[in-house]
């Protein structure tokens, strides 16, 4: 999977669980919970959907590492390798 694939699916997962959010203008280095109130709910809705579209296994301890679009994509990309 490209890293192009994986960020639209990153997008793509996080316009399901956050629909208010423009992606077109997300900053990729900026924290998702603070700049858009996203919760631990909204967070794990995250990751959830992140397993159905992409497959990937994302353990609790590694959540941590979606709080921003660039370091999301880049555990993603690592993740699915």
């Amino acid at each position: 999977m490209t890293v192009d694939e994986i960020k639209a699916a990153f997008l793509e997962a996080l316009n399901r669980v956050a629909p208010e959010i423009d992606v077109n203008d997300l900053d990729p280095i900026e924290d998702l919970r603070d700049a858009f109130d996203l919760d631990s709910m909204d967070i794990l809705n995250l990751t959830i959907e992140l397993h159905d579209t992409l497959g990937a296994d994302i353990p609790e301890a590694d959540v941590r590492k979606l709080t921003t679009m660039a370091s999301a994509i880049d555990y993603l990309e690592k993740l699915l390798g």
